[in-house]
């Protein structure tokens, strides 16, 4: 992490046990999660109850590039507050549903995490200066359309029909177009 842990006990005296389990359990998000960059951890005695047990109040605050994860785990019911009154317990409901958010929010930023496509290779076929396109003829026997712009590094003045060229195929408004187009012996960014 980027900044220290930060451990805060609210109502009850620090316990260098109980420390040891938060710092345990925050490595343990750390490994799911490597970009965590930082964390806080408060733990609240909610009532001194000395026939029942005493009420935990476990706040887990992680702080990750692009958001912050906040789990507040407050025993809600009377059958949660007096089954297990022990702060521990409280910190393991906690830092379960803290995994449970983080890896949820892992998955959705492995969904817009955007994947490139491999590069594929063919040839000019037709070329069109004036107009600024041109198309090219795919390994599949069909047509490409690609623009000026859609040739890197300003190299469609350099281009001639039979060239060897990779591109990568994307969807544009009428169909099938080459995005990027860039000479085969030139190497480009994606060569296969």
């Amino acid at each position: 992490m980027e900044s220290p842990l930060e451990i805060v006990f609210h109502n009850l005296p620090p316990s260098p046990a109980m420390e040891r389990e938060i710092r345990s359990r925050v490595a343990k998000l750390e490994k799911l999660y490597p970009r965590l960059t930082g964390c806080r951890v408060s733990v609240e005695a909610l009532h001194k109850q000395h026939r029942r047990g005493n009420v935990y109040e476990v706040h887990v605050e992680m702080i990750l590039p692009g958001g912050e994860l906040v789990v507040s785990r407050e025993p809600h019911r009377p059958k949660e507050r007096y089954a297990s009154p022990d702060a521990y317990t409280s910190l393991r409901d906690a830092f379960k549903a803290a995994e449970s958010q983080l890896k949820e929010f892992k998955a959705r930023r492995q969904g817009e995490v955007k994947t490139h496509e491999a590069a594929m290779r063919g040839q000019i076929a037709q070329l069109y200066p004036r107009e600024d396109h041109g198309f090219i003829l795919t390994n599949t026997g069909t047509q490409l359309y690609f623009h000026r712009n859609s040739v890197m590094n300003d190299g469609f003045a350099e281009l001639k029909r039979g060239d060897p060229v990779h591109f990568v195929e994307t969807v544009g408004d009428t169909g099938p177009i080459a995005a990027k187009v860039w000479p085969a012996a030139a190497g480009g960014p994606e060569t296969p």
